[in-house]
């Protein structure tokens, strides 16, 4: 995972002169792929970025290990470097240069899902970083998230992103907004189920489905057990039956297993209840094996993770948002790795080695 996040990291300089982003998508040989799921998007984007500073800020903080403080540094400075002088982010780079896709709707400044993962990024940085260019970065997104309706899946990473902040800036009036969020998640359910839309019907999609997360944590720090309630609720008929079939569905990426195994660990903490930490366990199993085409979707001897499994056969190609959420959800594992792993082959890309990490 490590060594393949470096093998698709690229400097951007036009950024800054550490500024870092990770490739979108690559093939089972490694070449990389720029995504053009709506028209040419480009080469990499703040979705994966924003994901992958919080997954370097985790290793820096369990660690100390100098290079993964790069990445931090280098994945800032791009994140921070997306968001327009209104507090708005664009989401992709068309090139290596840096050149900002400014009009694709998968990339237009401002949009739901990278809005809210830039911000959720900046907040668990600020935890970590001590850089005075956070504080304003949150300070001019917040009223584009605040001032606007969002899906539920979009408004639980806003939930879990204001809970991240430090506690000066979340307590400036956000208990009420916070509060009323979460009755929105409430509110959006079938048979008790949280659903990622009011359009959405049957059985929810599983990728950046937080809804539980989102309300199991903002139960603690609101002091609303309803919240939990909810959450457990839609939880325990969601999730455990597909973990424990080893996500046994024609379509299952590393992003369904990951989101899976958070809710989860955030249920287990909230609850006290054991049941959600060998429900994580199970479905952390996924990577290595526990799934219907019985072989490891992370293969430890490359340093990949595959991009998930379709129709009961592993999609070898290894994109970012494959690697980083797959860290994430193995992340006692990944920590135990970056201490034996050489420099060398997981260090940032620097914009000095031609834009590209060895």
């Amino acid at each position: 995972m490590l060594r393949q996040i470096a093998r698709l990291g690229h400097a951007i300089p036009a950024i800054s002169s550490r500024a870092v982003a990770v490739a979108v998508y690559a093939s089972a040989t490694n070449d990389l792929v720029p995504a053009r799921e709506a028209g040419f998007e480009g080469v990499a984007c703040v979705d994966d970025a924003a994901r992958a500073l919080e997954l370097y800020c985790d290793l820096w903080d369990a660690t100390g290990l100098a290079w993964t403080r790069q990445w931090c540094e280098g994945l800032l400075d791009f994140v921070l470097g997306m968001q327009d002088a209104d507090g708005r982010w664009v989401n992709f780079v068309r090139d290596w240069e840096g050149t900002l896709n400014v009009e694709a709707r998968t990339s237009l400044a401002g949009g739901d899902f990278w809005q809210a993962r830039a911000m959720l990024s900046l907040a668990r940085a600020s935890a970590t970083l001590d850089d005075p260019r956070i504080a304003g970065a949150l300070r001019r997104g917040l009223p584009h998230v605040v001032e606007n309706p969002a899906p539920p899946d979009v408004r639980s990473l806003q939930i879990l992103a204001v809970l991240a902040m430090s506690g000066e800036d979340r307590e400036q009036g956000f208990r009420p907004l916070l509060s009323s969020w979460c009755d929105e998640l409430v509110a959006c359910a079938e048979g008790g189920v949280l659903m990622n839309s009011v359009m959405e019907r049957g059985e929810p999609h599983l990728w950046a489905h937080f809804q539980e997360a989102a309300l199991a944590d903002a139960s603690t720090y609101l002091k609303r057990p309803d919240l939990l309630v909810a959450a457990r609720c839609s939880a325990d008929a969601l999730f455990p039956d597909v973990i424990r079939s080893g996500f046994d569905r024609s379509l299952t990426s590393p992003i369904d297993v990951a989101t899976s195994t958070d809710v989860m660990t955030r249920l287990a903490k909230a609850s006290g209840d054991a049941k959600y930490a060998v429900l994580a366990d199970q479905a952390r199993e996924w990577f290595h094996g526990r799934n219907p085409a019985g072989v490891p979707v992370y293969d430890r001897r490359a340093g990949r993770v595959a991009d998930g499994i379709d129709d009961g056969r592993l999609n070898l190609n290894s994109g970012a948002e494959s690697n980083v959420v797959g860290a994430q959800a193995l992340l006692a594992e990944v920590t135990v790795l970056a201490m034996s792993l050489s420099v060398r082959e997981v260090s940032a890309p620097s914009s000095t080695k031609d834009g590209h990490g060895e």
